[in-house]
């Protein structure tokens, strides 16, 4: 470090600064060494690097006719609303929503779990946001980054920093935070149930699902359109059969080359000056609390089902995978379930609540940007 501040101008290097690249490195530390969301906090790590040191030719404006630098077109694709509908796209060719049109009141459990969003965004209003931030920073109670990023550079682009570094903080942490909320909230015969078997969804309906989809969303909140028709072209590329090479496409190479952009244009707004500052504690504090009510949210919500149809029981773990995390929180659901019952298998039944969550999440941010921006 002391020979790195040698080779450096000293009127350019600040406190600021030698902060940031200190937690440059912990974010590579935790995505290298411990295995935290590592193809997003890697690229975000580079990019708070690089936003902090006496660079020329990476983040400066066009002046007087010459070019900008590399990143200030690059990071159109935040400001322009780009990559997160992309990102989408390969989720949506990644995921099956066949648990979910199977069994339809898993729906419910999605939605349940967007309750750490509401309570999250009164708690920001009173701890002394905007409306428009408090809107921004809620959206990480639904464990979606994308969305989060989406919805702050509509409402809050001052606080993109912040809120992607919880919101991909708290994903990554998924394995420590939720299975002790499911213990607490769950009972051992609770965990033991077993659901009932899936049917099997054609293929018809899952393309149809799709279309519909794409139409409410557009009447309902249409300024959610971009993610939710992304998020459902991705998937009818994956199911529709004749489009295989596309859907390849979407899960891989589109999805890793615009994670990459994303990750590092995120890193790029985290300036030391602007992000250094008390607002960006309380984020990362009130981020930890909304997705532990969220967790919460679904899980209680799958208990209430329970009392009023105990016919057909679900397992209240299952609402836990409500969050967007997917499919991270419906493997968790898997873990939890056989350690109390090894021949429990609750993946399919968990995916339902967690394709969801990241479509109750979509709506949410689209209500809370037409409410606040019109």
């Amino acid at each position: 470090m002391i020979t790195l501040l040698h080779l450096l101008p000293v009127q350019q290097v600040s406190f600021h600064m030698i902060v940031m690249w200190i937690i440059a490195f912990i974010l590579l530390y935790l995505a290298v060494y411990r295995g935290f969301e590592p193809l997003l906090l890697v690229p975000i790590a580079f990019g708070a690097l690089i936003a902090n040191l006496p660079t020329h030719g990476m983040v400066n404006l066009p002046i007087d006719g010459r070019p900008g630098g590399l990143f200030y077109y690059i990071s159109k694709g935040i400001t322009w609303e780009i990559f997160p509908p992309l990102i989408f796209l390969g989720v949506g060719a990644l995921s099956d929503f066949g648990p979910l049109i199977a069994n339809p009141r898993t729906l419910l459990l999605g939605a349940a779990a967007q309750l750490g969003i509401c309570v999250t965004f009164i708690a920001a209003v009173l701890l002394g946001f905007s409306p428009h931030q408090a809107a921004s920073i809620s959206i990480i109670g639904g464990a979606d980054g994308p969305v989060a990023i989406f919805t702050s550079n509509k409402l809050a682009p001052e606080l993109i920093g912040p809120i992607a570094i919880s919101a991909y903080l708290y994903i990554s942490l998924v394995p420590l935070i939720q299975p002790p909320i499911m213990r607490i909230l769950t009972s051992k015969q609770e965990r033991r149930i077993r659901m009932k078997s899936l049917r099997k969804v054609s293929r018809r309906e899952k393309l149809l699902f799709c279309l519909i989809i794409i139409i409410a969303g557009a009447f309902i909140v249409p300024d959610a359109s971009p993610l939710i028709f992304m998020l459902m072209l991705g998937n009818f590329l994956r199911e529709c059969g004749v489009t295989e090479r596309l859907s390849h496409a979407a899960q891989n190479e589109i999805i890793n080359v615009i994670t990459i952009f994303l990750g590092v244009c995120v890193g790029i707004t985290m300036k030391g000056e602007q992000f250094l500052n008390a607002e960006t504690l309380k984020i990362v504090f009130i981020g930890a609390i909304a997705f532990g009510i969220s967790t919460a949210g679904g899980i209680l919500m799958a208990k209430l089902m329970n009392r009023i149809n105990p016919k057909n029981p679900i397992n209240p773990l299952i609402g836990a995978a409500g969050v967007s995390a997917v499919p991270m929180s419906a493997r968790i659901v898997q873990m939890e379930g056989q350690r109390e019952d090894k021949n429990n298998y609750l993946l399919m039944h968990a995916m339902g609540p967690n394709v969801a969550g990241v479509i109750g999440t979509a709506v949410i941010a689209g209500y809370f940007i037409a409410k606040l921006t019109r």
